[in-house]
């Protein structure tokens, strides 16, 4: 089964999936072995590799890890579409439709198609979603773009029915890495009554209380990164939480 059939055939049974955010830039093995065994024995259900900006030539080496310690798919969550790796499961085809940098929606992309085409990845393409987090994030200054405010939850429900409209297979709303606020649960709501396909939510989740309060509001899947850094053991904790909804 791919990982997007997957990600389908789960929201519809109703189940809540959990992604454990790796920034290859960051860890050390030591830290992405237990990151890994971790995951594995909590029940993640998949790993999401990649950063806003790669200073190292680590992201092979650390989805080998990954995968030499855990048998969970490792999905490659890119800051921009060059990020690539064989290694991995499957790719998402992120276009930031909360901006208007024609390089994000589609310019990057066109570079990357033919090199995406010949590999063996699975390509899931998905309306990326950047939302205010009260404090400016390493991916909107990379993007050069502006987030949706966040309490503009109209403006975010409209830019994710204009996405799902355009044959995104996923929604990713994101507040960023290190993110002072967290999507709140009225916007998360407010997309969710006005798209059918997936959602994922990411950034400032810091808890299982907040994980479970997204999840409520109308998340499919959440994703959880640095909190997880300073404390891996929100692994089992958020896991074990969003699972047993």
């Amino acid at each position: 089964m791919s990982i997007y059939s997957r990600i389908v055939e789960k929201k519809a049974a109703g189940k809540k999936q959990f992604a454990v955010l790796v920034d290859p830039d960051k860890p050390d093995d030591k830290s992405i072995e237990k990151v890994a065994r971790l995951g594995e024995k909590s029940g993640v259900d998949y790993f999401f590799v990649g950063g806003s900006l790669l200073t190292t030539d680590s992201l092979d080496h650390c989805i080998k890890i990954l995968k030499a310690n855990s048998n969970i798919p490792v999905v490659l969550f890119p800051g921009n579409t060059l990020q690539m790796s064989g290694k991995a499961d499957a790719f998402l085809y992120l276009s930031l439709i909360s901006g208007r940098n024609a390089e994000m929606l589609i310019g990057r992309h066109v570079i990357s198609a033919p090199y995406l085409k010949l590999s063996s990845l699975e390509v899931i393409s998905t309306g990326y979603m950047l939302i205010d987090s009260g404090k400016p994030t390493t991916v909107s200054y990379m993007s050069n773009s502006s987030p949706i405010p966040a309490d503009k939850v109209d403006i975010a429900a409209c830019t994710a029915m204009a996405g799902e409209m355009l044959g995104m297979k996923l929604i990713y709303m994101d507040a960023g890495s290190g993110a002072k606020n967290p999507v709140s649960a009225e916007m998360i709501n407010m997309v969710r009554l006005h798209i059918e396909i997936p959602l994922i939510i990411g950034g400032g989740i810091k808890s299982a209380e907040k994980a479970i309060g997204n999840a409520k509001s109308g998340a499919d899947l959440i994703v959880v990164g640095n909190s997880i850094e300073s404390d891996p053991q929100l692994i089992p904790e958020i896991s074990e939480a969003l699972h047993a909804l």
